[in-house]
């Protein structure tokens, strides 16, 4: 027999409440080094506070609707999972300098797809392809970040 508190700890919007309260909380304590500013002139901070604050905002809403359902979650954990998207992150982040955006780009969507359950190579490779351009069309030639495409070797 299951208490309350158990039904509370195998629900997902809960899980899910606690993990965006988190991640706001952690962005707002990091961008509290950095000069806010104001709306018409926002600072380098003033982007992530807000950002946090909103995830703090959902967050809580997600944790109160867990705690008044029932939506368990179906799945035991994903080891998978667990390994493959933190390290397609880190490797994001060390091609970045090192081969340019468009690998790093690549490299992030495949080993993010090579985390779930289905796989499929052509269906990836499209979607690495598309959000690759939609990525440099928006971040490289839209807001003209100094990222370089390709690395020089």
């Amino acid at each position: 027999m299951e208490g309350p508190m158990h039904a509370v700890l195998r629900n997902k919007d809960f899980w899910s409440g606690a993990m965006l309260i988190a991640t706001g909380v952690a962005t707002v304590a990091i961008a509290r080094n950095y000069p806010l500013g104001t709306s018409l002139r926002m600072g380098p901070g003033y982007f992530p506070s807000m950002l946090g604050g909103l995830l703090v905002l959902g967050g809580l809403y997600l944790l109160v609707k867990g705690l008044r359902s029932g939506d368990e979650i179906e799945h035991g954990w994903s080891f998978r999972a667990l390994i493959l998207l933190p390290l397609s992150l880190v490797l994001f982040g060390f091609l970045m300098d090192r081969a340019g955006f468009i690998p790093a780009i690549i490299v992030l969507i495949f080993g993010s797809a090579a985390a779930g359950r289905e796989f499929s190579f052509i269906e990836v490779l499209a979607l690495a392809v598309g959000l690759t351009v939609l990525s440099v069309l928006v971040f490289i030639w839209g807001l003209g970040l100094p990222y370089p495409l390709l690395a020089d070797f």
